[in-house]
């Protein structure tokens, strides 16, 4: 039994649980917003857990050796911080009582980089839930590189607790079917099953038997029938965290802990009731409460003396439990020097940089290469460079090329593979791989062809929110895919991602240019990154390596340049650059002077000084913008007398050389566009 402090009389206990309950209900008072109940009813578990079981260390939140706790329904923040505030995390009663103000450290739901303690950004129910899958799978694969016999320098457990409303959403299926397969036995999960939603009883909508569907899943599953129990949820809390208690059929399993327990308990009127899930409790009932539950009605967000006591006794534990690892990690760092150093670093979120400069650049003279293959061969030297730069794809890891070769699968028993296979479970994915950034020595990716990225846009949007270097490897990026026809060919898909704040999104044009993005999105971590790759062979630019290594991390730059002062400016991105390189030959011999700009990255673009872009877009008011996707975003760039050549409608499944002309990605049809537009030019009818 793993226990880190003796029992706490009981009267003393349930003061302290008490106090968790009570500076919710406060909290969520005084903003007159907020959600008291689930506080109120799992209080008694939490406390358990954070007294008794889980490893942190206030003082040095980032310790590499605490085990990570998930808030999944991070609408009951205000336990979190209550906890965070009790323990030593630095939140003062007066920022519990700043609960979700104007510039606050207690937003209605947790943030990540926002808060002391908070492990990951929760609040979209079941991404919390799949980002603890992630910790556990990232956390397996740290140790499985960096731990030696006798010297486990790295074996963190992650706890999450997760809600019916976690369990109905599909997302926690998807990672939790995964996590069953993967066999992560250092996950455990806190089931706070209270049987209400917004709604009312979730006998409205979920009656399944969620313990039973995941035993299906490969978890080993306990219930505890009191939430309140404390020593009930002692033993389940023994069970899942000493292997000598587990069937020998439960050891390679996740843990699943069912607790059932009563929404607002203490409350005389709302508890069980889902008036309590999402409102205050109101100024009478706040005092019903108390006078329930025996706590004084004044002072708000009271914590008794004795109970201080109890907390900071888990701050001084908490410094024990580091100062005892510490004293392990210097005896490894004694015996494997090189990898206490890679360790030390990866744990910072630093890794190696410099691809392009181990890479010779690919050559004009190459036979045409899609640009997902090209991201292919790059891969091999980026994991090379970056032992922690690891991943796959949904299912489509041949069509992806997310494949390291030489390396094994990451499963059970080969822990430390890199070639990840997360299956048909693209939703999950996305919020997997926002758990394996979340432990910061991890460089994460995950394919999946561009259509798809609406199956885990939530996730998506939440890398973007925590600023994770997260890779979305993201192929089959236009109609250039062809027969699959418009289920499969994205059209809103880019611009969608462009408006995500934070999210860098790059179309390569050719396999330098992928090359080049590679570099630079291997030597940052200061967010995610949608690498939109073609189907289709692309031709190698002619044009040198140097000018497409600094230009194309700048987003936009000049690719070719007309013999005289540009009066056309052509603009593209991904394949249609190589097509607009045509269209500029042909103007070039009709005597009209162009510029040729490559726009891998608007989104890159739009971060450059303000000189920089009206120095590559120049000064005419002739420019063209050509992208096979929705022309939404192409205005910015080209201004109302501009040309967009895209795709505001579905595709259809033919050939993608049929498609591209039928749809006016062809020359003759540019050049047609470019006469009727400008006719000032003075284009002949028939160039």
């Amino acid at each position: 039994m793993e226990m880190i402090s003796g029992k706490l009389p009981a009267d003393l206990e349930l003061k302290s649980i008490n106090t968790l309950r009570m500076l919710a209900v406060d909290a969520v008072q005084k903003a007159n917003s907020g959600h008291p109940g689930t506080p109120m009813g799992f209080a008694a578990t939490a406390f358990v857990l954070w007294r008794e079981y889980l490893r942190y260390n206030p003082k040095n939140p980032d310790w590499p050796g605490r085990d990570r706790f998930v808030l999944s329904g991070g609408h009951a923040s205000m336990l979190l911080y209550s906890l965070l505030s009790l323990t030593g995390y630095g939140l003062s009663i007066d920022d519990l009582k700043a609960f979700r103000q104007w510039g606050s450290r207690t937003p209605g739901h947790p943030e990540y980089h926002h808060t002391p303690g908070i492990e990951t950004t929760t609040g979209p129910l079941g991404q919390g839930f799949a980002n603890a899958v992630g910790m556990a799978l990232a956390v397996r694969y740290i140790a499985a590189r960096f731990n030696r016999p006798g010297m486990s320098i790295f074996s963190p457990r992650i706890f999450v607790t997760a809600g019916d409303g976690d369990m109905m959403e599909g997302v926690s299926n998807e990672a939790a079917s995964f996590a069953g397969h993967q066999g992560l036995s250092n996950l455990i999960c806190l089931y706070d099953s209270n049987h209400i939603s917004i709604d009312g009883n979730t006998s409205l909508a979920f009656t399944e038997d969620t313990p039973a569907r995941f035993r299906a899943l490969g978890w080993a599953v306990r219930e505890v029938a009191d939430g309140n129990d404390t020593d009930e949820v002692r033993r389940a809390l023994d069970w899942a965290t000493d292997p000598a208690l587990a069937l020998p059929q439960e050891r390679d399993s996740p843990k699943l802990i069912a607790v059932h327990t009563h929404i607002g308990f203490g409350s005389p009127t709302y508890q069980d009731t889902a008036h309590v899930h999402g409102s205050p409790l109101g100024a009478d009932e706040v005092k019903k409460t108390k006078e329930h539950l025996g706590w004084p009605l004044s002072p708000d967000f009271y914590v008794p003396v004795e109970v201080k006591e109890v907390f900071a006794d888990m701050e001084r534990r908490g410094a024990a439990l580091e100062k005892e690892w510490q004293e392990l990690f210097g005896r490894y760092k004694t015996s494997f020097k090189e990898d206490s150093v890679q360790f030390e670093q990866a744990m910072l979120g630093k890794h190696p940089s410099g691809l392009a400069k181990r890479l010779p650049p690919f050559s004009p003279k190459d036979k045409p290469m899609a640009t997902r293959q090209a991201f292919g061969t790059v891969l091999q030297e980026a994991a090379r460079m970056q032992p922690l730069l690891w991943g796959g794809s949904a299912d489509l890891a041949p069509s992806n090329n997310t494949l390291i070769k030489g390396e094994p699968d990451c499963q059970l028993r080969t822990p430390g593979g890199r070639n990840l296979h997360f299956g048909v479970r693209e939703h999950a994915m996305g919020a997997i791989l926002n758990g394996m950034a979340l432990t910061k020595a991890i460089r994460p990716y995950g394919g999946t062809f561009l259509v798809f990225s609406d199956y885990m846009k939530g996730a998506m949007r939440l890398s973007a929110l925590m600023r994770l270097p997260v890779l979305y490897v993201l192929t089959h990026d236009s109609i250039g895919l062809g027969e699959d026809g418009p289920t499969h060919q994205p059209i809103e898909h880019i611009n969608a991602l462009r408006a995500v704040p934070n999210m860098t999104i790059a179309r390569p044009a050719d396999a330098n240019e992928t090359m080049a993005l590679m570099d630079w999105i291997t030597g940052q971590s200061e967010g995610p990154f949608s690498l939109i790759l073609s189907r289709q062979a692309l031709p190698i630019l002619d044009v040198p390596a140097e000018r497409i290594l600094e230009g194309a991390p700048k987003g936009g730059y000049i690719l070719r340049e007309g013999s005289q002062t540009p009066k056309v400016v052509l603009i593209g991105t991904g394949s249609e650059t190589s097509l607009l390189w045509k269209v500029q030959d042909e103007l070039e011999l009709l005597g009209i002077a162009t510029r040729l700009v490559s726009m891998p990255s608007t989104t890159l673009f739009d971060r450059q000084p303000t000189e920089y872009r009206e120095s590559v877009l120049g000064q005419s008011t002739f420019r063209l913008f050509a992208e096979a996707g929705s022309t939404l975003s192409f205005w910015k760039y080209i201004g109302q007398r501009g040309i967009a050549i895209g795709i505001d409608h579905f595709g259809a499944s033919a050939p993608y050389e049929c498609l591209m002309t039928e749809f006016g990605f062809s020359v003759p049809h540019i050049l047609s566009r470019i006469r009727e537009s400008w006719p000032e030019l003075g284009l002949p009818v028939n160039p």
